[in-house]
């Protein structure tokens, strides 16, 4: 159901992928109530000496991230959302280190109607869930 793709500053060496995975597995069910099965996470990396918040990364000895995650639109509350941003937020900076304030959560509600998955938009499988 939900698409969470993350860019953190390091490498898969010093950022497992499964440690990332494993925060936002947590977040993403507990939190958002999303279903474990039917979330997907793509994890990427960036180098910090090309990573610039101002100067570089590298150069402010700091740790960054950027995860994008897109759940259908009228499924969380603002309530949710701001304990999914924080949590998100202090177990990265627990994982990463000295992480720079300017790190992101963005959380798109997408219309149920423009995007779905196995060929069904949200929409449809909403509707069809009803009708059983």
């Amino acid at each position: 159901m939900p698409i969470l793709n993350i860019t953190v500053s390091g490498t898969p060496d010093t950022v497992p992928s499964h440690k990332v995975a494993a925060i936002l597995k947590e977040h993403t069910e507990g939190i958002l109530h999303k279903a474990p099965a039917l979330t997907s996470i793509a994890v990427h990396y960036a180098d910090p000496a090309h990573w610039y918040v101002g100067d570089s990364l590298a150069a402010q000895k700091k740790a960054t991230f950027f995860l994008d995650i897109k759940i259908s639109d009228e499924t969380n509350t603002a309530s949710e959302k701001a304990a999914y941003i924080a949590a998100v937020y202090r177990d990265m900076a627990a994982l990463l280190g000295e992480l720079h304030e300017v790190s992101y959560v963005h959380i798109d509600d997408a219309r149920p109607a423009a995007w779905g998955w196995g060929g069904l938009t949200q929409q449809f499988r909403a509707v069809s869930k009803m009708l059983t």
